[in-house]
């Protein structure tokens, strides 16, 4: 009697091994999908914000210091602070947010919502 109840166990559990494969790759690609994935995305988009970073652009750093930008070099840039034209010079890796591009791209959103709500009450008049 035990016998045969250990062999129908025994067939139970190799039927089951390969959906626990099968799992354990769709577990792999929800997670490449879900974390790996976004955030190479948003490191390209950084290298590209740092390397379209030009004088005069408004930024700031990691580190929480905002400045205008007076120069440029290949991997670093230089900051003026304050109206006491405090200069300092930072990595291109210590950027955080470039305020300039974002305050145009604000500027554009509002321009497209704006168009997007006179479309609509022009085909409302219609």
């Amino acid at each position: 009697m035990y016998l045969f109840l250990s062999s129908a166990a025994g067939t139970d559990a190799a039927a089951g091994g390969g959906s626990m494969i099968i799992m354990m790759v769709v577990l792999i690609a929800v997670f490449y999908f879900l974390m790996i994935r976004p955030e190479n995305k948003r490191k390209k988009e950084a290298e590209a914000m740092r390397n379209a970073l030009k004088v005069g652009d408004n930024i700031t750093t990691i580190g929480g210091i905002i400045g205008d930008i007076v120069s440029v070099k290949d991997d670093s840039i230089v900051l003026e602070t304050s109206s006491d034209r405090v200069r300092v010079e930072f990595a291109k890796f210590a950027v955080s947010t470039n305020n300039t591009a974002e305050k145009e791209a604000a500027k554009k959103r509002t321009a497209a919502a704006e168009a997007r709500k006179q479309a609509k009450a022009d085909k409302k008049k219609k």
